[in-house]
Parts: C-alpha cells; sequence; structure tokens
C-alpha cells in the first residue's frame, strides 16, 4: 500500500456465516494495512456477532432480528461500536458516506435488500449471494448501471470467470463453463439417493459451506443457481453458458474464446482467496490462502453432469432462459423445500419436485417489478410450506 494511501472500509452482511467468516480472516492477515472492518451484521446470532466486534472494532453492527438485540444488553458500552437492528440498520452500514465496499454474503433470497441498498448508494458490491441475482438480475444490474455502482461476484466459479474474461473482450467471449464438484453423491442413482438424510447430504467432498449452501450443492441446485446467476451477471446468452463436473475442485471455471483457447483459474478450494480478491480488486496481494502445489503428481478430470439423477441443474437452464419472475418462483421454493428436508418433513427427492410444482403453477410474468419477485417468493414459499409428497 503506497504511502498516505486510505484504508478500504468493508461492510460484511453476514459476517457470522462461512463467508462473513473468510472475509475476517482475510482483514486479519492484512493486519489493517489496506482492509478495515466498517461494519458488520447478523441475523439473531448476537453472540458470535460480539466476539466479532470486540476483536475488529467495527463502527457499526447491525442484528436484523431487533429482538435479538436484547443479548447485547449494554455490552458494547465503551466501546464507541454502535448497534443497529432490523433491515433499516444494513441500509444505513452500506449507504454510509465512509463505507467504501460492501461483501453481501447473507444467505437466500434476504439478502437482495442490503445488495439493493448498497447498489442505489453506488457502491462497490462484493456479491456471494447469488439468490439476489437469481430472484431480480436484470433489475440489480441495470440498478448498478443507473447508479454507476460496481459488482464483483465472490462466489468461487464467478470470480474465476470473473477473472479469466480479463483476457478478451466480451464479443471475443464464445462460452464460459462452469466447474461442479458434483457433490457428495456424484455418480449416485436416484434409488440410491431416495433414503438419503440430511446428515448424509451435509457432507460435502471438498468445501466446508453452511448447511442450505450445502444442500444445494447434494441436489446440484447451486449450479442451477450459478447457471442463473451467470447470466446476468456477465450479460451472457443462455446458449453461451455450460457446466461440467470436476471432482478435484482446483478448476473454479472456464472461458473460451472464439479462436478456441481456453482460459481457467486455478487455486486450492479456500474462499477466501476470491473473497480477497473482490476486496482489494484490482490489485492482487499475499494473502492467507495454501498454494497450489505442482511439485506433486496429481490429475484432473472432468465429466458431464447427470442431469436425470439430479433434475435442479435442468431447472436451473429452463429458469436462465425464461427470465422474469421463474427465478423468484425457483429460488423460494427451493430456500422452502431444504427447510422442510433439514426438519425431516420431506425427502431428498422431493425437493426438486417441490421446485418444479412452484416453476409450473405460478403466475408468470416476463417482466415484474421488485414487487411483483417479493409477491412471487411470497406464494412460492406458502405453496411449499403446504406442499404434500
Amino acid at each position: 500500500m503506497a504511502l498516505g494511501e486510505e484504508r478500504t472500509n468493508v461492510v460484511i452482511l453476514g459476517s457470522t456465516g462461512s463467508v462473513g467468516r473468510s472475509a475476517l480472516s482475510v482483514i486479519a492477515h492484512d493486519g489493517a494495512a489496506r482492509l478495515r472492518a466498517r461494519g458488520l451484521s447478523a441475523h439473531s446470532r448476537w453472540e458470535p456477532l460480539l466476539e466479532q466486534a470486540r476483536e475488529f472494532r467495527p463502527r457499526f453492527i447491525t442484528l436484523t432480528d431487533p429482538t435479538a438485540a436484547a443479548g447485547l444488553n449494554g455490552q458494547l458500552r465503551g466501546t464507541g461500536i454502535e448497534l443497529l437492528t432490523g433491515p433499516d440498520g444494513l441500509e444505513r452500514m452500506v449507504q454510509d458516506p465512509e463505507t467504501d465496499r460492501v461483501l453481501s454474503a447473507i444467505v437466500g433470497a434476504a439478502g437482495l435488500r442490503g445488495t439493493w441498498a448498497a447498489l442505489e448508494a453506488g457502491k462497490l458490491v462484493a456479491i456471494a449471494n447469488k439468490e439476489t441475482l437469481v430472484v431480480a438480475g436484470p433489475l440489480v444490474m441495470d440498478l448498478a448501471r443507473r447508479r454507476k455502482a460496481t459488482v464483483i461476484p465472490v462466489d468461487s466459479e464467478h470470480s474465476a470467470i470473473f477473472q479469466c474474461l480479463r483476457a478478451g473482450t466480451p464479443r471475443e467471449v464464445r462460452r464460459v463453463v462452469l466447474t461442479s464438484s458434483g457433490g457428495p453423491f456424484r455418480g449416485k442413482s436416484r434409488g440410491e439417493l431416495k433414503d438419503v438424510t440430511p446428515e448424509e447430504a451435509l457432507r460435502h467432498p471438498t468445501w466446508k459451506m453452511g448447511p442450505k449452501i450445502s444442500i444445494d450443492s447434494a441436489t446440484l441446485m447451486n449450479k442451477a443457481l450459478e447457471v442463473i446467476e451467470a447470466r446476468w451477471l456477465f450479460d451472457l446468452r443462455p446458449e453461451q453458458i455450460e457446466v461440467v463436473v470436476h471432482p478435484e475442485s482446483v478448476v473454479h471455471s472456464m472461458v473460451e474464446f472464439v479462436d478456441g483457447s481456453v482460459v481457467a483459474q486455478l487455486s486450492p478450494p479456500d474462499m477466501r482467496l476470491p473473497v480477497q480478491y473482490a476486496l482489494t480488486f484490482p490489485d492482487r496481494v499475499a494473502g492467507p490462502c495454501p498454494r497450489l502445489d505442482l511439485s506433486h503428481r496429481f490429475s484432473l478430470s472432468f465429466e458431464p453432469p447427470d442431469r436425470e439423477t439430479f433434475p435442479c441443474l435442468e431447472l436451473g437452464f429452463e429458469v436462465m432462459r425464461r427470465g422474469g419472475t421463474a427465478g423468484a418462483a425457483l429460488n423460494a421454493a427451493n430456500e422452502a423445500a431444504v427447510a422442510r428436508f433439514l426438519d425431516g418433513q420431506i425427502g431428498f427427492l422431493d425437493i426438486p419436485r417441490a421446485c418444479r410444482a412452484a416453476l409450473d403453477h405460478h403466475s408468470f410474468d416476463p417482466r415484474p417489478s421488485l414487487d411483483d419477485l417479493w409477491k412471487v417468493d411470497a406464494w412460492a414459499r406458502q405453496e411449499v410450506a403446504r406442499w404434500s409428497t
């Protein structure tokens, strides 16, 4: 960092989650040379949020569940840290004049509100919340353009594509290829998945993630959502997006250019790398991530995804092609179905069935407003809540 250059003030929405903790690891490794935690948020987990606040001394912390704030019970007194609550608290943090970058890492459609507020303020938003673009991709990217805000992806796959795209111009791109580990059930048949338990589905072979995204990885819904996200994030045509299974999780994604060149981004699976890239972009700096050891023999394998056993992936491609309210219906139905599966109310194979039903029966609108999307979101959740196998 050049002498006299100011630090980047970062607000982390969802700081107690896996991506949020990765971001704080990056900031801790930075040692306040470039990065400073300006604001942190959680929904109701006030105890880990308090621990983070004591370590990083942000200007603000926000609990979006106002009742959880009672747990702090004056424990911030004398620290200079201001406690905010609810959606208004998120908005104040992200739109604060001294906030430079916002990491949107709240899981699910709930992350859209904070992202929207940050973009309205013209901030640089590092987006780890793929559901934001699944639900409202065209509206979000249009808002970013109008407000001259910047959107940088944090998902390892989209970060990889973002980095690879710097090797050429948009008109030179033939296709992008998203890689998938295949999840814990790669190679299994549908019959073998009939009695899968939540505990089995949560055992991801290469990544350590929260429960919702772990289940999404097991159903391949995570990849379906990433397909939709890539469509809007990079302004691609549906036929320009493909998925391959890559169990080693070393090649995070690839871009093929019109001359036949394929540019890939490789690294050990560690979310701190894409997080750091988004927080320090356009610079690359030394960080806490392990290096790829090329001194030992290893192999990289690729195979097509099994779309019959994992129908969620095909739902993603369908929604990408349809646009409109389809993304809101799929995302909300999936969130509700995953919650019911984790509670033991429905089976693993019922997740794509519930999502299929929501897509088929919702009132499709090709050009919805943001309010329309929230109505579809609420409808799909209610439908899945009373859906029976």
